[in-house]
């Protein structure tokens, strides 16, 4: 009677774990974008709903993986933070792979890439570096590659003005506040056909510096590898397909897919 007791104990017990790790295995992935508008990879429409380059791309993944997927906002320079405290499960917000980040978390492989670039007045020029942008006033998002590679090369030669969010930063060029500004050239590149940027111009890409990483990948934790595993063969194949180069035709024109 006891080892019948027992073994109904076990089987009990067995069930209640199945099933505990099933409700795991069901809960959706939470893939979190920056909270301020950044198009057009990520922007948040009146309704609610995000779209932009990104937003599709994170639909694709997740078809793939056959995954249940929500969209979480996140404030910039709190977005590692809340993905270590385990509010979010990927980062999925244009950012950077650099070996300073690796140190917290771990990459996907990365899905799109884009040249720095600097914009300013239609008759400004920015031909040699660093003369052309000595004594500017600069303006850049904080917690970027762009903000890590003025504050290693410029703040000694030039005003480096850093600000939360890129909207911030375009509003002050627009306004004549700030000289010129850095930040991803396929972001900038759209930000110029805007109305309200018609004075202004794609003054050039900035050359290439080991700061500015190795490609946009997907923030993960690092003890998530499973998650990563299939982040990486969804990512793999959907660079492999024709639905990525529509993208990004339709997106920027140009195929922004990674050499890394």
């Amino acid at each position: 009677m006891g080892n019948r007791r027992f073994a109904n104990w076990l089987t009990g017990a067995a069930c209640v774990l199945l099933a505990g790790m099933s409700a795991a295995q069901a809960q959706p992935i939470r893939f979190a974008v920056a909270a301020e508008p950044y198009p057009p990879y990520t922007e948040k429409q009146a309704n609610g709903e995000w779209k932009g380059f990104e937003v599709d791309l994170i639909h694709k993944l997740c078809s793939e993986m056959k995954a249940d997927c929500e969209i979480k906002e996140v404030a910039w320079d709190g977005i590692i933070p809340s993905l270590l405290a385990k509010k979010i499960d990927v980062i999925f917000s244009s950012m950077s792979v650099t070996e300073e980040r690796e140190k917290q978390i771990a990459f996907s492989k990365a899905y799109y890439d884009s040249a720095i670039a600097v914009v300013g007045p239609k008759e400004s020029s920015v031909k040699k570096y660093p003369d052309d942008l000595k004594g500017k006033i600069i303006g850049v998002q904080n917690s970027t590659v762009s903000a890590s590679y003025l504050k290693t090369y410029y703040e000694k030669i030039a005003d480096v003005k850093y600000y939360d969010t890129q909207d911030s930063a375009n509003a002050d060029l627009i306004a004549g506040r700030i000289d010129l500004m850095m930040a991803d050239g396929t972001a900038m590149a759209a930000f110029v056909k805007t109305p309200d940027a018609k004075d202004l111009a794609y003054l050039g890409n900035v050359p290439y510096d080991p700061i500015f990483g190795k490609g946009v990948g997907a923030g993960l934790r690092k003890d998530d590898t499973e998650l990563k595993a299939r982040l990486d063969k969804a990512i793999q194949q959907l660079l492999a397909s024709k639905d990525y180069d529509d993208l990004s035709q339709s997106y920027f024109g140009t195929s922004v897919k990674p050499a890394f």
